[in-house]
């Protein structure tokens, strides 16, 4: 059941002095874009007759087929509280359609809702998540622009006068509770410049959509504080990258498909199924989860990122771990997943992995509870722990070989994110670096 009304919207505008409205939406890179309408046009969006050029977003159709619509989520209602004074902001998020009233198979959003019907269709009623966004904070330069020079020295859970990006994380969380969101958690994170906020679980579609304005808020007040954040996973070397760990779970109704109080580590079979089909996608679903060729700088032994594909209850170097909190919190937590994914696709295809291990009943490899960064690569068969993809190409290779990955994003979504990432590897390839001129240009 909806939340609000057209009634209570309009009502709200009333009442909150709002002049201006962001039709909000995501493209398949995971970029919010929007269109910006003054309150006088509120009918026309609340009828879903407001229309965009579609030709113009990235990824989205050609020029002879450009016009859509934007139906707003009015659940999604919110006002702006950093923009004060005259121009008061408010946002909808919005699913994208076509010209004859059909969704837009190339909206992220779309096509998450599209894998949940799939679920639904198994027996289940909801698909949590509870993620884990981090960030680096780096000072702005004297032209406004992003530098490389952090704002503290702080490791994990430090405090100031270690963490100078403590008074800008707290009016982060103040402006996000502001918005409605329950937040659990805030902390330094182990590199320098680096900063976690944790906020409640929620269904897969409302959590994505809490991913991209908590991304928006971060970047927002990070300004307001002569600071740039940064969602990129690997923006220094040597440190710890950026991760976003999905905390996932399954429900029927108000019951938490992942518990049985009489299995074992009180995990159910449809726990472990799920767990396998992660386990047996999870090469095939890194090129979404990790779409950049930043992201394989983090995915390396040694700064607590995954890059090998195996499950503990346990340690925390494995791709995936299982928390100790049972109950309705009892989950699975894909650790591997980076903050520059968009929400909406990767929550897809780990939802297809998922259910691909129920539907064909798979079975998990045994858990390893040691540190996998101390094995060796034999050590590491004879267990039968496969790694990552390395790089942004290898990955591109093994998504594009996986039926049930592709069949998740469908071929719209997946034919235009592999044609860009494909000119973005391309890009990478042929550059030169400025490491190649330090080992080479006097040595040869």
């Amino acid at each position: 059941m909806s939340k609000y009304t057209k009634d209570d919207i309009k009502r709200l505008v009333q009442e909150q002095e709002v002049n201006f409205i962001r039709l909000q939406f995501t493209d398949i890179l995971g970029i919010i874009k929007n269109v910006e309408i003054p309150t006088s046009q509120l009918d026309k969006a609340l009828d879903n007759k407001m229309m965009f050029d579609g030709s113009s977003i990235d990824g989205f159709v050609r020029i002879e087929e450009s016009d859509m619509y934007l139906f707003p989520d009015l659940d999604t209602w919110v006002v702006f509280p950093w923009i004060t004074g005259k121009g008061k902001v408010a946002r909808l998020i919005c699913d994208i359609y076509r010209a004859d009233g059909t969704p837009f198979d190339g909206d992220p959003r779309n096509n998450l809702k599209r894998v949940l019907k799939e679920m639904e269709e198994l027996g289940f009623t909801h698909f949590n998540l509870g993620p884990e966004p981090e960030f680096f904070l780096f000072k702005l330069d004297e032209r406004g622009e992003p530098s490389l020079e952090l704002n503290d020295n702080g490791g994990y859970f430090d405090l100031a006068p270690m963490d100078l990006g403590e008074n800008c994380r707290r009016d982060i969380v103040l402006e996000l509770e502001e918005m409605g969101f329950e937040i659990e958690a805030s902390h330094h994170e182990v590199a320098p410049g680096q900063h976690e906020i944790d906020f409640k679980y929620a269904d897969a579609v409302k959590a994505c959509d809490d991913i991209q304005t908590f991304k928006l808020v971060v970047k927002t007040i990070a300004r307001k504080h002569g600071l740039h954040a940064t969602f990129m996973p690997k923006p220094l070397f040597g440190v710890n990258g950026s991760g976003m760990h999905m905390n996932v779970s399954l429900f029927n109704g108000k019951e938490n498909a992942f518990l049985d109080e009489d299995g074992e580590l009180k995990l159910s079979e449809t726990a472990y199924q799920f767990l396998a089909g992660i386990l047996e996608h999870a090469e095939g679903f890194t090129a979404i989860t990790n779409p950049t060729v930043n992201s394989y700088k983090r995915l390396v032994p040694g700064y607590e990122a995954p890059c090998y594909v195996a499950w503990s209850g346990q340690n925390r170097s494995p791709l995936i771990r299982i928390p100790a909190s049972r109950g309705l919190s009892t989950r699975v937590e894909v650790r591997s997943v980076d903050p520059a994914a968009n929400p909406y696709l990767a929550m897809a295809v780990l939802l297809a992995a998922g259910l691909d291990g129920i539907k064909k009943k798979m079975t998990p490899p045994k858990a390893v509870d040691r540190n996998i960064y101390a094995m060796n690569r034999k050590e590491r068969e004879a267990v039968g722990i496969q790694d990552l993809p390395p790089t942004l190409y290898a990955a591109l290779q093994e998504f594009q070989s996986n039926e049930v990955m592709t069949k998740a994003l469908g071929s719209h979504i997946t034919n235009n994110f592999v044609e860009a990432k494909e000119i973005e590897w391309d890009m990478f390839r042929i550059a030169v670096h400025p490491w190649e001129r330090e080992q080479y240009l006097k040595m040869y």
